[in-house]
């Protein structure tokens, strides 16, 4: 029925289509073409996208998808019951610590934040699920954090690197307390984990 479209959307959906292909990256003038839509549509098209994370433009001027596609396809992932168990401990943290309980990810284009949970007081570290910064080494997924700090423990147990991170205004984290609630709260997700592996008895 016409009155069920919104053509706006299925213009910017249009333009997500033509990322389904072997190509990454595509030039405007290669969209135009494929999309049929003029490039001055294009680039509002685009803006909206990029705002949402669905695109990002590259340095040198070409269009590839953003993280919002890998992050909303990874709902229909085997990674759904891990995060399921992790999303209350992090609630649990956040509260407890009155500080910014995450769970990073490692991933080709660096660490990416996959779970948060945010204290109540103003004064935190601000991330969101989906944030991304390059990573500063193998086993450190740290970011750069202008008057603040992180404190990390690794997942064990899985083929994709994880950790467990507390971050917050520098001097204000309680780096024992926190430590100690990250070590216990990695060691019961990977018993839970070897659990759920085990072959059902009967």
């Amino acid at each position: 029925m016409a009155n069920d479209r919104v053509e706006a959307v299925e213009r910017a959906l249009t333009v997500l289509e033509v990322f389904d292909d072997v190509e990454e990256r595509f030039s405007l003038a290669t969209l135009a073409r494929r999309t049929g839509f003029y490039k001055s549509t294009l680039l509002r098209l685009l803006g909206s996208l990029s705002r949402f994370g669905y695109v990002r433009r590259t340095e040198d001027g070409l269009w590839e998808l953003g993280s919002t596609p890998g992050r909303l396809a990874r709902h229909h992932s085997g990674d759904q019951a891990l995060l399921a168990r992790i999303a209350p401990c992090l609630q649990r943290m956040a509260a407890q610590l009155e500080e910014t309980a995450t769970l990073l990810e490692q991933t080709p284009e660096g660490v990416e934040c996959r779970l948060v949970a945010l204290p109540t007081q103003t004064l935190r570290h601000d991330l969101q699920p989906g944030m991304r910064w390059e990573c500063a080494g193998a086993d450190d997924p740290r970011p750069t954090i202008v008057g603040g700090e992180m404190l990390t423990v690794a997942l064990a147990g899985s083929q994709t690197m994880r950790w467990l991170a507390v971050s917050g205004p520098a001097g204000r984290v309680p780096t024992t307390q926190a430590l100690a609630l990250l070590e216990d709260m990695a060691t019961m997700l990977e018993a839970d984990e070897a659990t759920a592996d085990l072959p059902a008895s009967g």
